[in-house]
């Protein structure tokens, strides 16, 4: 389980986050959701060990990771899905899964078939540079590269942002899916509440920094979410 609890994060004298709490458990989906700026990207940086907190503790797996960097949050089992997609347009399909390789032992590294059963045009497309991809196809190949490293936890930063619903509803059948194996947790931080609605267990709301809202995902309807998610 990742525990993330009482988080302050800063950059410089700018206070991003406040006391931040919230869980991802094994076979859950847990969601951040909040308007524009209100710190769910920091929340992952933090996380993900890209962005020192400034207060608070952040667990995955019983143990506290401190300062431990990136690379080595990677080979504990943790993966990211960053905002804005940041695949290699230069490489191809192929060789972008391929850095996913980075954090595996020598005998791992190979691409998981269940990368191109959930997204079958990745096998169709491995000699295309990831630049000639389309936005939809490109967050396919994001999260498949993540997927390589057989991540325990996975965050994803705003998977459908300018996606199309077609292919929102394939990254939805494979977040399922991955639910469904019952052996990772799933951080997703999204501004799409009907997304959001299909795939939650739990949810967090962030306003400025601070959780204003929280709960099952049942409470995703209630008057006072709505109004923290309205712009």
């Amino acid at each position: 389980m990742l525990s993330v609890e009482k988080v302050d994060l800063h950059y410089g004298a700018a206070q991003a986050l406040r006391r931040v709490s919230l869980t991802a458990e094994p076979g859950r989906i847990t969601c951040v959701l909040g308007r524009n700026g209100v710190g769910k990207t920091s929340l992952l940086r933090a996380v993900m060990g890209q962005q020192a907190i400034s207060a608070g503790t952040i667990s995955w797996e019983g143990a506290a990771l401190g300062r431990i960097a990136p690379h080595e949050r990677a080979r504990r089992g943790m993966a990211l899905v960053p905002q804005g997609r940041e695949i290699f347009p230069l490489l191809t399909v192929r060789e972008n899964l391929e850095t996913g390789f980075a954090p595996l032992a020598r005998p791992e590294r190979f691409v998981p078939s269940e990368v191109f059963d959930l997204f079958p045009v990745l096998r169709d497309m491995l000699r295309r540079r990831g630049g000639d991809l389309s936005g939809g196809q490109q967050q396919q190949l994001a999260i498949g590269r993540a997927l390589v490293t057989r991540p325990r936890f996975l965050a994803l930063d705003e998977p459908t942002e300018g996606i199309q619903p077609s292919i929102i509803k394939d990254i939805g059948r494979a977040l399922s899916w991955l639910r469904g194996r019952g052996d990772m947790a799933i951080l997703l931080v999204e501004q799409y509440l009907d997304f959001a609605r299909e795939l939650a267990d739990s949810f967090v709301v962030l306003e400025r920094g601070e959780v204003a809202a929280s709960g099952p995902a049942s409470d995703l309807d209630a008057p006072e979410v709505r109004r923290l998610l309205t712009v």
